[in-house]
């Protein structure tokens, strides 16, 4: 660690994470990169490696990465109180700007000129799913093997409706078992290039190479520490499912999105494919095209994408109030699906950072990564296929028989101006290049012309 500048005290670092949280707009990539420009290249907190070896870490976890990483840096620098501040202030800004935006949805959802803005983002969104399915393809999709995993993982959940975490465990099994039989296929465990555009040697930082005390194994805060977390996520969920029963709405928001927590790997687009599939289609607490709506929030507000499963919580507590107040049960809603979205993610950093070191260079687990990685790339593919059909065409129809679940648009039922925008909002995403909030401003406010012509 240098001298020759001060160590940033838990107030300046808190300043810090404050900023990273009011700027993490566009999306995992996004933040990540901010964190790197912020953290790496302007105060120099820690180097190019150790900044990749935590992102490293992140990236094998269920769960936001980029909100993983924050509170891995946090704890880092500061102990388990960093980690919690730094974690605390990335979703933060999020938790707020979705709820206000929740209510506003809720009261005047139906509203034209607020439909019409939601006209706009949907086009935006799907471009940038879009995005994140080339974007994603073309590092995880190295050879032949990953491109057949892809494939049969988008035909699984397109065709057949197979569970997204079924999905992973069974692509996760077929890298482990090819890198144990020694497939060249199977033998390179992937990794992650530049996420900034500067590199900054550890040498000039504060936290080189040296292993402060703090971060080195101690089985017994391990365990302090995860039964304290565990304590807080889970018993919630326990004393809803027996006071409430399994068929009570908290009950199934606060069993499903603590599942979500544990078998969503893959960043937050995978995550967003499972719970579009099981919150529309099974718990039918929205309609295809308010995920839609939710998606755009998470877009244009800062804090992880994966934020709009407080949306989606928001409106399934919203419709099933209970006796509720309808906008009470929905901010109750809301709110415990954020908590047990985000507390297992201070689990995963806590109980397994200071193991972190024990599992580099490990091959069969990162070949089974690998594969969950070309998984993912199938599932976010039928994600952005789902989202186009509904955005698109007005008329979707369900197809079943022989083991086939799946839904196929009525061509006769196309909206020529939404597909005109999502056309538009193509070129700017992949000729144009432009950022996502751009592109996102720039929709919003075609659909809000669209709306006025009465094309929408």
């Amino acid at each position: 660690m240098r001298q020759d500048r001060p160590y940033p005290s838990l107030a300046e670092a808190t300043r810090i994470w404050a900023r990273i949280g009011l700027l993490s707009f566009g999306g995992p990539a996004g933040q990540i990169a901010l964190m790197h420009r912020i953290l790496v290249e302007e105060q120099k907190w820690l180097g190019e490696r150790r900044f990749l070896h935590a992102l490293n870490y992140c990236m094998l976890l269920p769960g936001p990465e980029a909100m993983q990483l924050a509170v891995y840096i946090g704890w880092l620098m500061h102990r388990t109180i960093g980690g919690l501040i730094a974690g605390l202030l990335f979703v933060l800004p999020g938790v707020a700007a979705i709820m206000t935006l929740s209510w506003i949805y809720a009261l005047y959802g139906n509203v034209g000129p607020v439909e019409a803005l939601f006209f706009g983002l949907k086009a935006a969104v799907l471009a940038i799913v879009v995005q994140a399915v080339v974007r994603i393809g073309s590092r995880a999709l190295k050879n032949g093997a990953m491109l057949a995993v892809a494939v049969a993982s988008f035909v699984a959940i397109f065709v057949f409706a197979v569970p997204f975490p079924l999905i992973v465990l069974t692509a996760g099994l077929i890298g482990f078992l090819g890198a144990r039989a020694g497939l060249p296929a199977f033998q390179d465990g992937g990794g992650h290039g530049k996420v900034g555009a500067v590199q900054v040697d550890d040498a000039e930082t504060l936290l080189g190479e040296e292993t402060p005390e703090h971060t080195r194994v101690n089985r017994a805060w391990a365990l302090r520490v995860s039964s304290v977390l565990l304590l807080l996520w889970l018993t919630p969920v326990a004393l809803l499912f027996l006071l409430s029963g399994p068929a009570d709405v908290f009950a199934q928001i606060a069993g499903f999105f603590s599942v979500m927590a544990v078998v969503t790997f893959g960043g937050a687009y995978a995550v967003l494919a499972y719970v579009a599939q099981e919150a529309v289609q099974n718990f039918g607490w929205l309609a295809p095209g308010e995920m839609l709506d939710g998606l755009g929030m998470a877009e244009t507000t800062p804090g992880p994408l994966i934020m709009v499963t407080q949306f989606v919580g928001f409106m399934g507590a919203y419709r099933d109030a209970g006796g509720l107040p309808p906008l009470l049960a929905g901010t109750l809603g809301g709110l415990l699906t954020t908590w047990v979205t985000f507390m297992p993610c201070y689990l995963w950093i806590f109980l397994g950072a200071p193991f972190i070191e024990r599992m580099r260079g490990n091959k069969v687990l990162g070949a089974a990564l690998t594969a969950i990685t070309a998984a993912v790339v199938g599932v976010i593919l039928n994600l952005a296929i789902w989202f186009g059909m509904h955005v698109i065409f007005e008329d979707v129809r369900p197809v079943t028989g022989m083991g086939v679940d799946m839904e196929l648009p009525v061509p006769a039922s196309v909206d020529l101006a939404a597909l005109a925008l999502v056309v538009l909002a193509a070129i700017a995403v992949f000729r144009l290049r432009l950022g996502p909030v751009t592109v996102l401003a720039a929709c919003a406010a075609a659909g809000m012309v669209i709306g006025a012509v009465g094309w929408a």
